[in-house]
C-alpha cells in the first residue's frame, strides 16, 4: 500500500513506526476486576485487570504480588469499587493503596466457595444416608429378569448353544450372552 501512495518504505519499517505510537490512554475504572492466572501452571503466574462495567482488559501485571498491584494501584488512583478472588495478598495491597475503596468478591468465587463448602458437608453426612432400608418389593421387570436367566441356564444345561437360545427366547445375543456369563445372580 506504501508504494501504491509512493513512500518507499519497507514494511518492517512501517511496522516499527506503529508500535512506537503510544496506545490511547484509557480513563480509570470505576469498577475494576483483580484476578491472577497461570502462564504456564505451577511456574509462571500474572494479574489481569478488567473493567467490570465495560468487560475490557485494562492491563496485565507480571506476577501475582501485592506489591506489584498496590503500585498499579496508586499511579491509577479512582478506582472505587474493586471485585477480588479470595487471595489475601491482594486485598492487603488494595487496602494499603485505596483505603476508600469497596471491596467486592466475585461471582465465581463465591459460588465455587459455596459448591466446595456444600460437597464438604454432605460428605461429612453421608453416613447418616448409608443405613440401608427394607429390601425394595420385587417389581414385574425383576421377575421377568429371573424368569429369562432362569430359562437361558435350563437351555444351555441341555447345550444348546448361544444364537439358538436368543431365538428360542426371542432375545437378543448380547443379553443372552450376558445371562450365561452370570452365575446365580441375586434379584431384588
Amino acid at each position: 500500500m506504501l508504494s501504491m501512495l509512493g513512500a518507499p518504505v519497507s514494511r518492517y519499517l512501517a511496522l516499527r513506526a506503529l508500535v512506537r505510537l503510544p496506545l490511547p490512554s484509557r480513563p480509570v475504572p470505576r469498577v475494576l476486576g483483580v484476578d491472577d492466572f497461570a502462564l504456564r501452571r505451577r511456574y509462571d503466574y500474572a494479574t489481569v485487570l478488567i473493567d467490570v462495567e465495560t468487560r475490557e482488559r485494562i492491563d496485565v501485571l507480571p506476577g501475582r504480588e501485592s506489591d506489584t498491584l498496590e503500585e498499579w494501584l496508586r499511579v491509577h488512583p479512582g478506582v472505587e469499587v474493586v471485585c477480588r478472588d479470595g487471595s489475601a495478598a491482594y486485598a492487603e495491597a488494595i487496602r494499603r493503596a485505596l483505603p476508600d475503596a469497596v471491596l467486592v468478591a466475585d461471582r465465581w468465587h463465591i459460588w465455587h466457595n459455596l459448591a466446595e463448602a456444600v460437597r464438604k458437608e454432605v460428605a461429612a453426612h453421608s453416613t447418616c444416608w448409608a443405613k440401608s432400608g427394607p429390601p425394595p418389593a420385587e417389581g414385574k421387570q425383576a421377575a421377568t429378569t429371573r424368569e429369562r436367566w432362569q430359562q437361558v441356564h435350563a437351555l444351555r444345561e441341555r447345550g444348546v448353544g448361544l444364537l439358538a437360545c436368543a431365538r428360542r427366547l426371542n432375545l437378543s445375543l448380547n443379553t443372552v450372552k450376558r445371562y450365561d456369563r452370570q452365575g446365580l445372580i441375586k434379584f431384588r
